[in-house]
């Protein structure tokens, strides 16, 4: 007779009861896509509401980045200054208007003259025109002020006059050079931002504090817990004392762990951003009064500068000077850059055009 088997019974695996932990095989760090999902907008025709063309890049992004960087902004105002400086004023243009054009243009590829007329209709002065608030009817014609909302303004046909830096997608608005380097201007200034919260929270005193002394107890634990409290935020380079009456040297240890943490690489990105920045505006450091980080410097500024004019500020100039068709005067008109065609040059008054 062949014996049985005692049954195995099996139950439920209850909620307590674990099964075998799986492997799992996970990556992490997923590659950033270098260009946005904005980039679908480029198959499309232009945008508009049914009375304006929206702009195919935020103006009011384009004023925040401004002044995000340190570089983007000196850049683009040692242009407006040198603009400024060659500019000859005219009845009918002020400095403070031109000015605010130079600059409009510079940011946002765009720049606006309103045409101000008398009672009689001849032209009185020309006033500038804010590009951040400035849009492109649907008849290409015709502008629209947008400075307050529900109060917009429809400007008459011929009464603005608008130049602009080309795009290759679409021809309503102007698109600034810098475009391709506003991720390095945001790293740069993220980079700052980051080693300015670095030092405000106290990050560099960071450390653990490992006690094995035996005649500590937990009074004095306490009151160092305190104090360590204490000594952190805003300044934290503070002393601290620990008395340890017949403890041993190695009784209390610090671990510094902030060390470790913060290689963020911050010269190293700064710097890298930094001529980022330079190769996108085009401008000689020594003009923006970078500190080079060799002793041989960046060479002699007046042939920079006379570089710098031919190839960046005459094209900036003839840009602006498309305006005079537009009006039917001369209403700009430019002086030598006086660092780059040399003090004596400049002195006669000579027009540039």
């Amino acid at each position: 007779m062949r014996k049985r088997r005692p049954q195995r019974h099996t139950s439920p695996m209850t909620a307590t009861q674990k099964p075998g932990a799986a492997i799992e095989a996970f990556s992490f760090g997923e590659p950033v896509p270098v260009l946005s999902q904005r980039e679908v907008f480029d198959y499309l025709e232009a945008m508009h509401n049914g009375r304006w063309y929206e702009p195919p890049l935020s103006l009011n992004g384009l004023s925040r980045v401004y002044r995000a960087g340190v570089h983007h902004a000196s850049a683009i105002q040692v242009k407006r200054n040198i603009l400024r400086s060659c500019f000859i004023p005219h009845p009918k243009l002020s400095l403070a208007a031109f000015t605010g054009l130079a600059l409009d243009y510079l940011i946002f590829g765009n720049g606006y003259l309103q045409a101000v007329q008398n009672r009689l209709g001849g032209v009185l002065r020309y006033d500038h025109l804010r590009a951040k608030y400035t849009r492109r009817a649907l008849d290409l014609d015709t502008y629209w002020w947008i400075a307050q909302p529900g109060q917009e303004q429809a400007l008459p046909a011929g009464r603005v006059g608008h130049v602009m830096e080309s795009d290759i997608n679409q021809e309503i608005y102007g698109i600034p050079d810098y475009v391709g380097g506003l991720n390095s201007t945001l790293l740069n200034e993220s980079a700052t931002l980051f080693r300015r919260k670095y030092y405000e929270n106290g990050s560099h005193a960071g450390f653990i504090m490992h006690i094995t002394d035996a005649v500590q107890n937990e009074g004095d634990i306490a009151a160092l817990r305190e104090a360590l409290r204490q000594s952190k935020g805003p300044g934290n380079f503070r002393n601290l004392l620990l008395y340890t009456p017949n403890g041993s040297k190695d009784g209390v240890k610090l671990i510094p762990v902030a060390e470790v943490a913060a290689k963020d690489d911050f010269l190293s990105i700064k710097n890298v951003s930094r001529d980022d920045q330079l190769a996108t505006h085009r401008v000689p450091p020594q003009l923006m009064g970078v500190m080079p980080n060799s002793t041989g410097g960046f060479g002699d500024v007046t042939k920079a500068a006379q570089v710098f004019d031919i190839n960046e500020i005459d094209s900036i100039k003839a840009s602006l000077l498309a305006l005079n068709d537009w009006a039917g005067e001369e209403v700009i008109r430019f002086n030598p850059y006086k660092l780059a065609a040399g003090i004596e040059q400049a002195s006669q008054g000579d027009l540039v055009r």
